[in-house]
Protein backbone atom coordinates (compact mmCIF):
# COMPACT_ATOMS: atom_id res chain seq x y z
CA UNK A 1 0.00 0.00 0.00
CA UNK A 2 1.60 3.40 -0.75
CA UNK A 3 2.05 5.69 1.32
CA UNK A 4 -0.52 7.93 -0.16
CA UNK A 5 -3.21 5.57 -0.15
CA UNK A 6 -3.31 6.07 3.53
CA UNK A 7 -4.26 9.87 3.41
CA UNK A 8 -7.91 9.27 2.52
CA UNK A 9 -10.37 8.13 5.29
CA UNK A 10 -10.40 4.87 3.15
CA UNK A 11 -7.16 3.98 3.39
CA UNK A 12 -6.66 5.13 6.90
CA UNK A 13 -9.30 3.07 7.98
CA UNK A 14 -7.39 -0.05 6.31
CA UNK A 15 -4.73 0.60 8.38
CA UNK A 16 -6.12 0.21 11.56
CA UNK A 17 -5.09 -2.92 13.98
CA UNK A 18 -7.59 -5.15 15.55
CA UNK A 19 -6.94 -3.70 18.75
CA UNK A 20 -8.36 -0.24 17.64
CA UNK A 21 -11.75 -1.98 15.94
CA UNK A 22 -11.93 -3.86 19.65
CA UNK A 23 -11.46 -0.29 21.12
CA UNK A 24 -14.22 1.16 18.53
CA UNK A 25 -16.47 -1.81 19.92
CA UNK A 26 -16.11 -0.90 23.02
CA UNK A 27 -17.96 2.48 23.14
CA UNK A 28 -21.13 1.13 22.39
CA UNK A 29 -20.77 -1.69 24.74
CA UNK A 30 -20.13 0.83 27.26
CA UNK A 31 -23.48 2.74 26.42
CA UNK A 32 -25.50 -0.77 26.52
CA UNK A 33 -23.86 -1.81 30.04
CA UNK A 34 -25.79 1.96 31.06
CA UNK A 35 -28.49 0.99 29.61
CA UNK A 36 -29.22 -2.44 30.91
CA UNK A 37 -28.11 -1.12 34.54
CA UNK A 38 -30.36 1.83 34.57
CA UNK A 39 -33.37 -0.06 33.07
CA UNK A 40 -33.59 -3.70 33.70
CA UNK A 41 -31.69 -3.57 37.41
CA UNK A 42 -32.84 -2.78 41.24
CA UNK A 43 -29.76 -1.53 43.04
CA UNK A 44 -30.04 -3.87 45.95
CA UNK A 45 -30.44 -2.44 49.82
CA UNK A 46 -27.63 -4.57 51.03
CA UNK A 47 -25.27 -2.89 48.67
CA UNK A 48 -23.85 -5.78 46.92
CA UNK A 49 -25.18 -8.83 45.50
CA UNK A 50 -27.22 -7.07 42.53
CA UNK A 51 -25.33 -8.49 39.90
CA UNK A 52 -27.18 -11.80 40.57
CA UNK A 53 -30.39 -9.51 39.03
CA UNK A 54 -28.07 -10.34 35.87
CA UNK A 55 -27.61 -14.05 36.20
CA UNK A 56 -24.33 -14.11 37.74
CA UNK A 57 -23.44 -16.14 40.93
CA UNK A 58 -23.33 -14.86 44.19
CA UNK A 59 -19.75 -13.46 45.12
CA UNK A 60 -18.05 -16.93 46.83
CA UNK A 61 -15.86 -14.45 49.02
CA UNK A 62 -19.27 -13.21 50.72
CA UNK A 63 -20.48 -16.85 50.68
CA UNK A 64 -17.63 -18.60 52.19
CA UNK A 65 -15.60 -15.96 54.62
CA UNK A 66 -18.29 -13.35 55.23
CA UNK A 67 -16.36 -10.67 53.91
CA UNK A 68 -16.53 -8.83 50.39
CA UNK A 69 -13.90 -9.49 47.59
CA UNK A 70 -12.57 -6.21 46.02
CA UNK A 71 -15.38 -5.87 43.14
CA UNK A 72 -17.96 -6.44 46.41
CA UNK A 73 -20.71 -3.61 45.29
CA UNK A 74 -19.12 -2.61 42.11
CA UNK A 75 -22.31 -3.29 40.03
CA UNK A 76 -24.96 -2.06 42.42
CA UNK A 77 -22.50 1.44 43.18
CA UNK A 78 -22.84 1.42 39.33
CA UNK A 79 -26.53 0.84 38.99
CA UNK A 80 -26.93 3.38 41.44
CA UNK A 81 -24.88 6.15 39.76
CA UNK A 82 -26.95 5.21 37.08
CA UNK A 83 -30.46 5.79 38.35
CA UNK A 84 -28.85 9.67 39.63
CA UNK A 85 -28.02 8.47 43.17
CA UNK A 86 -24.39 9.74 43.21
CA UNK A 87 -23.65 9.92 46.78
CA UNK A 88 -24.97 6.68 47.66
CA UNK A 89 -22.86 5.51 44.76
CA UNK A 90 -19.90 6.78 46.17
CA UNK A 91 -20.98 5.68 49.96
CA UNK A 92 -21.68 1.85 48.93
CA UNK A 93 -18.55 1.70 46.67
CA UNK A 94 -16.33 4.38 45.36
CA UNK A 95 -14.62 1.91 42.55
CA UNK A 96 -18.59 1.00 41.88
CA UNK A 97 -18.92 5.35 41.04
CA UNK A 98 -15.17 5.59 39.21
CA UNK A 99 -16.39 2.91 36.79
CA UNK A 100 -19.71 4.22 36.10
CA UNK A 101 -17.57 7.61 35.26
CA UNK A 102 -15.37 5.62 33.36
CA UNK A 103 -18.22 4.07 31.10
CA UNK A 104 -20.00 6.92 30.80
CA UNK A 105 -16.79 8.84 29.42
CA UNK A 106 -15.21 6.29 27.16
CA UNK A 107 -17.32 6.61 24.72
CA UNK A 108 -17.49 10.02 24.77
CA UNK A 109 -13.39 10.14 24.44
CA UNK A 110 -13.62 7.29 21.66
CA UNK A 111 -15.96 9.32 19.55
CA UNK A 112 -13.83 12.42 19.56
CA UNK A 113 -10.62 10.43 19.12
CA UNK A 114 -12.24 8.90 15.78
CA UNK A 115 -13.69 12.45 14.58
CA UNK A 116 -10.43 13.47 14.82
CA UNK A 117 -9.08 10.47 12.93
CA UNK A 118 -7.07 9.10 15.49
CA UNK A 119 -6.49 5.77 16.02
CA UNK A 120 -7.63 3.99 19.47
CA UNK A 121 -5.26 1.71 20.22
CA UNK A 122 -2.55 3.80 19.27
CA UNK A 123 -3.89 6.68 22.07
CA UNK A 124 -4.37 3.88 24.89
CA UNK A 125 -0.96 2.60 24.25
CA UNK A 126 0.61 6.46 24.52
CA UNK A 127 -0.84 6.10 27.77
CA UNK A 128 1.69 6.31 30.37
CA UNK A 129 1.41 2.56 32.38
CA UNK A 130 3.61 3.48 34.89
CA UNK A 131 1.34 6.14 36.20
CA UNK A 132 -1.88 4.38 35.83
CA UNK A 133 -1.51 0.76 36.65
CA UNK A 134 -0.39 1.94 39.91
CA UNK A 135 -3.41 4.34 40.14
CA UNK A 136 -5.57 1.52 39.23
CA UNK A 137 -4.14 -0.56 41.90
CA UNK A 138 -4.63 2.08 44.72
CA UNK A 139 -8.30 3.38 43.72
CA UNK A 140 -9.05 -0.79 43.97
CA UNK A 141 -7.72 -1.72 47.40
CA UNK A 142 -8.44 1.88 48.87
CA UNK A 143 -12.17 1.32 48.13
CA UNK A 144 -12.22 -2.49 49.10
CA UNK A 145 -10.71 -1.41 52.13
CA UNK A 146 -13.48 1.11 52.50
CA UNK A 147 -15.68 -1.63 51.92
CA UNK A 148 -13.99 -3.48 54.92
CA UNK A 149 -13.90 -0.76 57.34
CA UNK A 150 -17.19 0.76 56.11
CA UNK A 151 -19.29 -1.66 58.09
CA UNK A 152 -20.76 -3.48 55.03
CA UNK A 153 -24.25 -5.42 55.52
CA UNK A 154 -23.47 -9.13 55.32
Amino acid sequence: MSERSLETPAGRAAARSPAHWVLVALAPACLLVLLVLGTLVTPSPSGHGTHTQLGLPPCLAMEWFGVPCPGCGVTTSVTLAVHGRWMASFLDQPLGLFVALLLALYPLWAFWQLARGRDLFERVRGLNARLWVPVGIVVILGSWIYKLVSGFPA
